[in-house]
């Protein structure tokens, strides 16, 4: 039985890597129990998120299999979605209780972009580093490493010089491949502590990752604007105007994500030179 244990342990691990799930691992270990859990977990995937047979479906899982974290976890994603954090926070408490190195990532990162609960996001990033290393992984949309998050959690706390670092730091990992935002919080991170020449160096960079957007154009802006460059200044927000009005600026569906910009914010900054 321990050995049928640990070769489950063992491929789950492996097997989790890719948030994807093969049902045939608790088949190998002797657990049908699990392994129908599995195929009903399977089935409530393709299944309208949130609806009541879906709930339904993931309370079978648990039921069959109570140690399955993954049902947790989606059966939480609804109410945080509809922005019922408490009943969130109940089900995926339990999600990282039964398996913190998957889900200690996702609580965080939804903690830091939906509750803007800053110390509870790097408490769990933080415990998180500690038992899962040298790579912390990614938000659940793809768009941060962890890593990242956690300098905008710093950020948040108004500790703007340990935020830097931390985005220095990860920007300078063996192999890294810089985030689509990257640049760009690092960038504002700079105008607020005043290095200007700085900040726009990396704006620089920022358009070979996303030329297109209008928040890139904006802050070059914003950059030129306090080191007295009119020219440069009004040239930017000329562009960052016309990407805005073509729809090409950062937005979500669920929050207003860091260092967005307003059609307003172009437009007082157009109006106060």
């Amino acid at each position: 039985m321990k050995i049928q244990f640990l070769l489950l342990f063992l491929l789950l691990q492996t097997l989790r890597s890719d948030a994807q799930i093969n049902c045939n691992v608790y088949k190998w270990a002797g657990d049908t129990t699990c392994f129908r859990a599995c195929k009903i977990y399977e089935t409530a995937s393709h299944t309208r998120q949130g609806s009541r047979f879906s709930q339904m479906l993931y309370d079978s899982v648990i039921a069959l299999c109570p140690s399955f974290d993954m049902a947790y976890m989606e059966k939480a994603v609804p109410y945080l979605k509809r922005g019922d954090f408490v009943t969130w926070r109940i089900w995926i408490d339990r999600a990282v209780a039964l398996n913190p190195k998957e889900q200690l990532g996702y609580r965080g990162w939804c903690r830091y972009q939906f509750l803007r609960d800053y110390a509870g996001a790097l408490a769990d990033l933080e415990a998180l580093e500690k038992i899962k290393q040298p790579n912390i992984g990614y938000s659940v949309n793809g768009d941060y490493h962890l890593m990242i998050a956690k300098a905008l959690c710093y950020k948040g706390l108004g500790q703007k010089e340990k935020a830097i670092r931390t985005i220095e730091t990860q920007l300078a990992t063996p192999s890294y491949e810089p985030g689509y935002y990257d640049y760009l919080h690092l960038a504002v991170l700079k105008i607020e502590t005043g290095d200007l020449q700085e900040a726009i160096r990396i704006l620089e960079k920022q358009k070979t990752l996303s030329a297109d957007f209008a928040e890139t154009y904006y802050y070059l802006a914003m950059a030129y604007k306090q080191s007295d460059q009119r020219p440069k200044m009004l040239e930017n927000l000329a562009l960052a105007q016309k990407l805005y009005q073509e729809g090409r600026h950062r937005t979500d569906p669920y929050d207003n994500p860091d260092d967005r910009i307003y059609r307003e914010d172009i437009e007082k900054a157009l109006t106060e030179w």
